[in-house]
Parts: C-alpha cells; sequence; structure tokens
C-alpha cells in the first residue's frame, strides 16, 4: 500500500519580468554657427525696434538676404557679419560674444530639460504585481 500525497502545495515564484525603461533621450543636435548668428542679429534689430529694410540699407546688403541670414538660412561672410553688426551699432567681436552667449543658454536649457527628464523618468514593471505564484 502507498502512502497519499500529502495535502501540501509548493508554490515555485516565477521570475520576475524585466523593468521597462522610458526611452533614453537623443544626444541633443549642437546648433548651427548661422542659426545662432541669425537668432542674435534678429534680437538686437527688434530690441532697436528697427526694420529689415533699415539695418539692409546701412549694412548695404540687400533685404532678402539679411532676412535669410537672420533665419539662418544663409552663411554669411565675415565681410557681410560685419557690415549688419555695426549697421546695429556692434562690432563683429560684439556680435561673435553674443552668438556664443546664445551657445551657452542653449546648452545650459538643453542640460536643464535633460536633467527634469532623468528625474520624472520612472522603471515601471510590465505587471502591476510582484509576481506570480502557480499552486501544483
Amino acid at each position: 500500500m502507498t502512502n497519499p500525497a500529502p495535502n501540501e502545495a509548493r508554490v515555485i515564484p516565477l521570475r520576475r519580468a524585466a523593468p521597462v525603461h522610458a526611452p533614453e533621450a537623443p544626444p541633443a543636435k549642437e546648433p548651427l554657427w548661422r542659426d545662432l548668428v541669425g537668432d542674435v542679429l534678429r534680437r538686437e534689430r527688434l530690441a532697436q525696434e528697427r526694420t529689415l529694410k533699415d539695418v539692409a540699407d546701412a549694412a548695404r546688403i540687400s533685404m532678402p538676404y539679411l532676412s535669410e541670414v537672420e533665419r539662418g538660412r544663409k552663411e554669411a561672410s565675415s565681410e557681410v557679419l560685419a557690415a549688419a553688426a555695426q549697421a546695429l551699432g556692434l562690432r563683429l567681436g560684439d556680435l561673435l560674444s553674443l552668438a556664443q552667449d546664445e551657445l551657452t543658454t542653449r546648452r545650459a536649457a538643453h542640460a536643464l530639460t535633460r536633467s527634469r527628464t532623468a528625474t520624472t523618468r520612472r522603471t515601471t514593471t510590465t505587471a502591476p504585481y510582484d509576481g506570480l505564484c502557480l499552486v501544483a
């Protein structure tokens, strides 16, 4: 005669699901120099409440070309940049320094955004509970 099987259940915990991480943000692309310089030229012109035509005439460059430089669509030569800067009452060195400050500001803003994203990123599991047990 065989002994009946004990009336006990064995609990075998299953392996936990791997945590799912939010995807990492891709590294930011470096801004183009022409975008930085264009932003500075436009900001300075608007701060002086001057029109594109006024500054273009003072710089002796065409208004459409100055517009494209301000929008970062054209790579302006150093002569054109110096003329535009002078028309705005700046030296070329001032324009380049302001563009460098713009780059620093954008990098700091990007670093702050990445820091906030990393802080709020949460690790979640695929199930709302810690695991599953089977009873045999």
